[in-house]
């Protein structure tokens, strides 16, 4: 995919979209081929480790620490760029230390995170609390508080209602405008896929369907068989 792009992954229920994150994010290792980012091969890599290479996740199905306000599950996502150790964290608390130096920097790119996706109403809430739809912003937060160069979403509109799709659009939309952020996006909303993306990867069963822009993918066969199945003779 080319950087600043949005590019999006579309198929049927099990085509593999979301192996593909895990493949990509170091949590599964691919039976045979090598993934490649920036001309390195990240394959081997571990989770933390393709992390420090600047790629951000969320995930379809919500990974947040439920009992922690947005503030804090917005924190970890910092977590790469502290550097701060537990005992220097632990016993220089004073305004002027480079515990609390580092701790008001980070805080103030958490700040920025809630401000571009308006979640300054949740900021001090526990997730736990929090309508589905706006957990779903607070994951995508903590990606971004990471200060990547690409993003991973995982079905980031699922279980919001119209008006949330909407807002989510934009956003994701500003992600790469704004932020200068490249998106690789997983999602089963086909208006959203077909009005952001640039251009789309159509899977089934784990193989490539065909690869294009959103006009030429919406109306492919292959495409339409994947979704629809073939017509049974009567």
């Amino acid at each position: 995919m080319e950087k600043g792009a949005i590019y999006s992954i579309i198929g049927p229920n099990g085509a593999g979209k979301t192996t593909v994150f895990n493949c990509i994010s170091g949590i599964y290792r691919p039976d045979s081929g090598k993934i490649f980012y920036k001309g390195q091969e990240t394959t081997r890599l571990k989770p933390y480790q393709v992390a420090k290479k600047g790629i951000a996740r969320t995930f379809q199905n919500i990974e947040l620490f439920s009992h922690m306000t947005t503030m804090d599950n917005l924190m970890l996502g910092r977590h790469l760029h502290m550097k701060t150790g537990v005992w220097r964290g632990a016993t220089f608390t004073h305004k002027g230390s480079k515990a609390a130096r580092e701790e008001i920097e980070n805080r103030g790119k958490v700040e920025e995170v809630i401000d571009f996706l308006d979640l300054q109403a949740a900021r001090n809430q526990f997730v736990v609390n929090l309508p589905y739809g706006t957990r779903k912003l607070v994951e995508l937060g903590r990606a971004l508080a990471l200060d990547p160069e690409l993003i991973l979403l995982d079905e980031p509109s699922a279980g919001m209602n119209m008006e949330e799709k909407g807002d989510l659009m934009f956003s994701i939309q500003d992600i790469r405008d704004d932020l200068g952020i490249t998106v690789l996006l997983v999602e089963h909303d086909m208006n959203l896929i077909m009005d952001i993306s640039d251009r789309i990867l159509a899977l089934n069963y784990g193989e490539k369907i065909v690869e294009g822009l959103p006009e030429e993918i919406q109306s492919h066969p292959e495409v339409l068989k994947a979704y629809l199945g073939e017509e049974e003779a009567v």
